[in-house]
């Protein structure tokens, strides 16, 4: 009885292990006929039935149609099904913080944006608990089950401690996110991630980076954080820190930054620096149509849109910000000999204006033949590469960790 048990667990085991590969083949290609998936699995095609019958019991697989046959009867076509389960992810950033549910076709099927920006402080926790319930309510009246929640957080951020260093109110052990992310939808496990990670992960899997091994996302927002794939695989490091470009120092008398260090990149290449340094410059009389607007009302998106109308003021600071980010750039080139540089964050919306003074700077600090096969391309997915991203993560960990199906 013993010996039999032990069989039918190692076939429940391989059944398992094949269920979950089925279910990320079918997550990064959209759909698959039976033939298909049985070839990738390396099983037999009546065994790859059977799976995929489990599979749509259990409400994981649908089939969506016919594909094309060359001869004979068209094969049907399965998907992963999008009635029944749902990830949740949050996206807390300086700007505002996103609630997003995505079904498993990876689609969004529930957005909500709320007016909470990041701070050092357990009052953000507070303030976002009632549209956590408010979501966590709609979400049961629909009878969608949550089984996992991303988070994705500017600051250092330990992936398997589920802690960001650079926010530590959030952390606290009677109030954290982490414990009112998993009260609010009945337990599901939640996974953090830096937001630089998470924007090239979601190019890895659904933008420019995808079939790529070798490539560099500088996301520039209120900071500058680098994503690094290298290999084909994303480079986070041994607590989840790697890719903190921002603060390598760049000015040894500069200013003081916001994590205490002098001169780091963040403080002339940021969004938080060119605005500091466009206020500055008016108020010394500098002559822009930014003098036309409330100093207090001057944002990113009031210079890029004085820049793309003709300003020579704002044209000037992107270009300065634009060769700062390629002398930056410049180190990571050396370190890292990507293919390819996404320009992702607030910042990407400059396009050209913010580009080509990185490509400038790349040309005039790297050798020669580190510029010969490297490309510099805006990001095609938007804010959209980190959410999709989180949603990623937040799958790749369910997987690995056999939480489902």
């Amino acid at each position: 009885m013993m010996q039999d048990n032990v069989i039918f667990s190692v076939i429940d085991t391989k059944k398992n292990k094949l269920k979950r590969r089925i279910i990320s083949e079918l997550y990064q290609s959209k759909s698959h006929t039976i033939a298909q998936l049985a070839r990738l699995l390396h099983t037999s095609i009546p065994s790859t039935t059977a799976l995929i019958d489990e599979l749509s019991s259990g409400q994981w697989v649908q089939g969506i149609g016919t594909g094309t046959a060359q001869f004979g009867r068209k094969p049907s076509l399965f998907a992963l099904d999008v009635n029944r389960y749902v990830t949740v992810v949050v996206d807390i950033n300086v700007h505002d913080t996103k609630l997003l549910v995505f079904n498993l076709a990876n689609e969004v099927v529930h957005r909500l944006d709320i007016n909470l920006r990041l701070e050092n402080s357990a009052s953000l926790l507070h303030v976002l608990s009632e549209p956590l319930e408010q979501l966590a309510q709609e979400l049961n009246q629909k009878n969608l089950q949550v089984i996992g929640i991303g988070a994705a957080l500017p600051g250092l951020v330990n992936p398997q401690q589920g802690i960001n260093y650079t926010y530590p109110s959030i952390n606290k052990p009677e109030l954290s996110l982490n414990h009112q992310l998993q009260t609010a939808f009945n337990d599901a496990p939640v996974y953090f991630i830096n937001d630089t990670q998470a924007t090239i992960l979601g190019e890895h899997h659904f933008g420019l980076a995808r079939g790529k091994k070798h490539v560099l996302s500088i996301n520039i927002d209120w900071g500058i954080g680098l994503g690094v794939i290298t290999n084909g695989d994303i480079l986070q490091g041994s607590a989840g820190f790697a890719g903190e470009l921002g603060h390598i120092q760049v000015r040894s008398e500069g200013d003081l930054c916001t994590c205490g260090k002098v001169g780091c990149l963040d403080t002339v290449a940021s969004a938080s620096a060119l605005i500091r340094r466009a206020k500055t410059f008016l108020e010394n009389g500098q002559v822009s149509l930014l003098a036309e607007v409330d100093p207090d009302s001057i944002d990113i998106e009031t210079i890029i849109n004085k820049a793309n109308a003709g300003d020579a003021f704002c044209i000037d600071l992107l270009s300065d910000v634009g060769n700062e980010l390629g002398r930056g750039l410049s180190t990571a080139v050396h370190l890292f000999n990507p293919e390819l540089i996404i320009v992702n964050g607030i910042l990407a919306t400059a396009r050209k204006a913010i580009t080509r003074p990185i490509e400038q700077a790349i040309a005039k600090y790297c050798l020669l033949n580190y510029r010969d096969n490297l490309s510099i391309e805006l990001s095609k997915l938007g804010e959209m590469a980190k959410l999709y991203g989180t949603q990623a993560y937040v799958i790749q960990n369910l997987l690995e960790k056999e939480l489902i199906p």
